[in-house]
């Protein structure tokens, strides 16, 4: 079962467990052309899926109505041997304008989604992918050093050399408030871990990006980057004299991180996971390549005014992972993550 299924990492997910030989049930109603645009459907999407493969069912169910989920998970029961749940409203500027929807998404529809598998598939593998929001803007009182077209952590500090690391506490910071909903998600999906001895893993991503993102303006930064520097649109970079720093990685290779996790589960388990020191760039060292790649000046403005909550410098420690599946390894850097993506466009 994969919720979120037209999306970024659920189609991802759904198209490698056909390839596996799994039954795939896809959940997704579509909310995220609610949240921004028909540009952003996912409904075509969905229809691929359905075409790829005749074991892809879909069902347009909202994860947050508990009675459809149950049903669904009833008619399913046991022979549901893993939840991928992908699904979410994902943009902290878009949470401030309707607090409720973004919470019954995020926090309620997670709930039920476990309750769910907690009482008619309990051996299941339940996988979330939670975000590095969860730490709020904490990640922003290390000692940061401002290079030319980059913020960079102080050499001399435990995180430099491999990114931030679970210890991180995720207390006394302003999380934005979709960053407090993925919080009671996060922290939901370990506890029916470790109070149900449930099989769950959470993901905390940094940036989760592809050439199958539908970028928009409040989220999917490299996607929606290289589409209007692709297309003439303008672009704005919001804060931080746009040299903040964000870890990007390939949904080929987060997906592949899950598979590793399904093969060998363990109980309420949490892990950072982004493209670490192998994959990162700042936002004009983005610009840069995405003009480079396009042979075109992006049109931009900065602005002086910085999200809420939002992150200087990110980069994800993932040697915990690494320590738990050995076998996991990155396909994917940034560079070739936006080739990817201006091939996609037509390019």
């Amino acid at each position: 079962m994969v919720t979120g299924a037209g999306g970024l990492i659920g189609s991802e997910s759904s198209k490698h467990l056909l390839e596996e030989g799994f039954e795939v049930v896809g959940i997704d109603n579509d909310m995220r052309a609610y949240f921004f645009g028909e540009n952003a459907s996912t409904t075509r999407t969905v229809e691929e899926l359905k075409s790829y493969s005749q074991r892809f069912t879909a069902r347009g169910i909202d994860i947050r109505d508990e009675e459809s989920i149950d049903k669904v998970f009833s008619e399913f029961g046991t022979s549901i041997a893993l939840v991928i749940h992908t699904a979410a409203q994902p943009s902290h500027d878009w949470a401030a304008n309707e607090p409720r929807v973004d919470f019954g998404v995020n926090a309620v529809g997670t709930l039920n989604l476990l309750e769910s598998c907690r009482l008619h598939s309990p051996e299941a593998v339940f996988i979330f992918t939670s975000t590095n929001k969860v730490y709020g803007d904490r990640p922003n009182s290390l000692p940061l050093v401002e290079l030319e077209s980059r913020w960079e952590l102080s050499e001399s500090h435990q995180f430099y050399e491999h990114g931030i690391d679970e210890t991180m506490s995720i207390d006394q910071s302003k999380h934005s408030l979709f960053g407090s909903s993925k919080v009671a998600a996060d922290i939901m999906v370990q506890e029916y871990g470790r109070y149900f001895g449930m099989k769950t893993g959470v993901f905390r991503g940094g940036c989760l990006t592809g050439p199958a993102h539908a970028g928009a303006e409040l989220h999917g930064f490299l996607s929606y980057l290289m589409r209007c520097t692709y297309e003439g649109r303008p672009y704005q970079v919001f804060g931080y004299k746009g040299k903040q720093v964000r870890d990007n990685i390939h949904s080929y290779d987060l997906v592949q991180a899950f598979q590793q996790f399904y093969e060998k589960p363990r109980t309420g388990e949490v892990y950072n996971i982004g493209g670490g020191r192998h994959s990162n760039c700042s936002m004009r060292e983005a610009i840069e390549i995405c003009e480079e790649l396009c042979g075109k000046r992006l049109s931009h403005e900065l602005s002086e005014d910085n999200r809420i909550g939002d992150h200087i410098w990110w980069i994800s420690d993932v040697r915990k992972f690494q320590q738990h599946y050995h076998d996991w390894i990155y396909r994917y850097g940034v560079r070739q993550i936006l080739e990817e993506i201006y091939l996609s466009l037509g390019g």
